[in-house]
């Protein structure tokens, strides 16, 4: 029996790529001048509409979506634990991980009972404690853009991205996506960049884990005097934290060893990770992350929101996060700034002073814009995927943990595969 007077009548899927300036670089590779996103819909009975949206896309994702068809016609969108264990058990997920298809669905199912109570999410998972939240600025190493502008690779790149983001944005808070080079032409540009903001701006590092223990904690202690935040996933895995910690007094963050209970748990035993990044896709859901959030605060471990590459729905889910975590006191993390348009209605959402205002309006506050979304759609017909995992500069190359083989910070040619892109978007 249905507790909220709803019940799914069906799930729809969509997959748009929209364009971010330039390409980002990262240790594993590079999002190649866009993102890839699966826009999820589900419809109620009474005809509302819930949004959600995850990572990556094409054939394979929106037949993952509509194969759920069959777990969730006739389900109770406001039974959201139930979804947890019909789509992602955990034994059945050893063989079929489900955990952003389950994410991409809460968040719609949130977002349809908000809907018909009248009430935005953040008031069904216990009300807000802020109204706004603060996120940092996101740096990466880029290959240029489209107009041949963007690329960034020295220090003196770095820093004028940043100062062009904080006098854009408000930020006060600058992380900087690393493990692309090696590693003391990165710890330059952090120098650099600390140096520029000044000290009463605060700093994040993120290799992705693509450092040695050695590595990371030689990089940690020439930097301990900067005004760090914390050292973000240094080292993959919990072990190499730990050491890592053992040897530095900056605080370790981690979204990639610590992303369920059970990890948590280890982590609240045995610490390794000082700060965990709640990411409302990688945990599968907003109320997954709240519910870490809980046990974080009774362990004293800081949390912070992650961000995984989002589009305006996925950026409401943090944004409702963040505003009922009492605990919250880093700033946010978001990809949003890179991106150069949105598929919700409004367009990109604004900063204002490095924060963004928490959505009021019922559910999770933003609506899909049918003609961004039809031209994102057709955009992504006529360009496909791209592999995150692969770096458009060294077709041959791929990283191995800890990474021994890094780009060429001296190269700025623009790789073929990407001039090609860009030549056909302006066909």
């Amino acid at each position: 029996m249905s507790t909220s007077g709803l019940s799914i009548a069906a799930i729809r899927a969509t997959t748009v790529t929209v364009p971010l300036e330039a390409p980002l670089r990262h240790s594993n590779g590079a999002h190649w001048g866009r993102f890839v996103r699966t826009i999820v819909e589900v419809e109620a009975s009474n005809g509302l509409i819930g949004l959600g949206e995850l990572g990556g896309g094409g054939q394979g994702a929106e037949a993952a979506v509509h194969a759920l068809t069959p777990y969730l016609v006739g389900h109770d969108p406001a039974n959201t634990e139930a979804l947890r264990f019909m789509i992602a058990n955990p034994t059945a997920s050893l063989y079929n991980n489900r955990t952003q298809l389950l994410a991409a669905v809460e968040f719609a199912c949130l977002d349809l009972v908000g809907q018909h109570v009248g009430l935005p999410v953040h008031a069904l998972l216990g009300g807000k404690v802020r109204d706004e939240v603060e996120f940092a600025s996101y740096l990466f190493y880029r290959y240029a853009g489209p107009d041949g502008t963007g690329e960034i690779r020295t220090a003196d790149d770095l820093v004028a991205e940043a100062r062009h983001l904080k006098d854009a944005y408000g930020f006060r808070v600058h992380k900087l996506k690393g493990g692309v080079f090696a590693t003391d032409h990165e710890l330059e540009c952090y120098e650099a960049l600390a140096e520029a903001m000044g000290p009463t701006d605060r700093l994040r590092y993120d290799p992705n884990g693509a450092l040695s223990v050695e590595e990371s904690i030689r990089f940690a202690r020439a930097i301990e005097d900067l005004p760090n935040d914390y050292l973000e996933d240094p080292v993959y895995s919990m072990t190499g934290m730990r050491r890592v910690r053992e040897n530095t007094p900056i605080p370790l963050a981690t979204n990639t060893v610590v992303v369920n209970a059970e990890q948590l748990a280890a982590n609240v035993l045995h610490p390794a990770a000082d700060v965990i990044l709640l990411d409302t896709t990688f945990w599968g859901g907003i109320r997954q992350c709240l519910k870490a959030g809980a046990i974080c605060e009774a362990f004293s471990l800081g949390v912070a929101v992650h961000s995984s590459g989002e589009l305006g729905i996925q950026l409401a889910t943090m944004l409702h996060l963040g505003a009922a975590l009492p605990n919250l006191t880093f700033a946010a993390d978001a990809h949003y700034h890179h991106l150069t348009d949105d598929v919700v209605e409004g367009g990109l959402r604004p900063y204002v002073d490095g924060k963004m205002a928490v959505p009021t309006e019922p559910g999770l506050g933003v609506r899909l814009d049918r003609d961004k979304v039809a031209e994102y759609a057709e955009l992504y017909r006529e360009l496909g995927g791209y592999p995150y995992d692969r770096d458009p500069g060294r077709p041959d190359w791929y990283p191995l943990l800890p990474n021994t083989s890094f780009a060429d910070h001296t190269d700025g040619r623009l790789p073929e595969p990407l001039a090609a892109e860009y030549a056909r978007r302006r066909r």
